[in-house]
């Protein structure tokens, strides 16, 4: 009996074992894709175009498109944070359409931060700092939880 080693990843040459191979990849890749999403209660989307260009898919959800569709929803959230940008010489966040209270809160952070070295702050400073600072996470929690309703709410 031989022992089953590591493959070595290079392509197939041989046409026959390389579409023979792909089947029986794709369809273990198609079953842990439908162990992540049953063990993990995980929405999990998958295509996989076969060298031929036929198109296979599995969705946990009912269906890919929703599953896209989902995931367009929260490329576009992650978009508007990236886009969200951080002046480089003052520090500032540049207000690309966002609440204009919660950059001013950005940018009251980064004065506070870029003025003086924290270490040195009194504790008044320091407490206005930290007041800051909850105000700013809490804006973004409530920012984060209308973003999943938002998401949530579609499916």
């Amino acid at each position: 009996m031989t022992k089953r080693g590591r493959v070595q990843l290079r392509r197939i040459e041989d046409k026959t074992s390389r579409q023979v191979r792909f089947s029986k990849r794709r369809s273990g890749l198609f079953k842990k894709a439908f162990e992540l999403a049953t063990l993990c209660d995980a929405e999990v989307g998958l295509l996989v175009f076969s060298p031929a260009g036929k198109l296979y898919e599995y969705s946990s959800s009912s269906s890919i498109e929703e599953t896209y569709t989902r995931y367009k929803q929260f490329a576009l959230a992650e978009n508007d944070v990236t886009n969200r940008n951080v002046n480089e010489d003052t520090g500032n966040v540049q207000n690309n359409g966002e609440d204009p209270s919660y950059c001013n809160i950005l940018n009251e952070i980064s004065d506070r931060c870029n003025s003086q070295n924290i270490d040195q702050m009194d504790a008044r400073e320091l407490d206005k700092l930290k007041d800051v600072l909850l105000e700013a996470l809490r804006l973004t929690q409530s920012r984060k939880v209308s973003l999943t309703e938002r998401a949530v709410g579609t499916n």
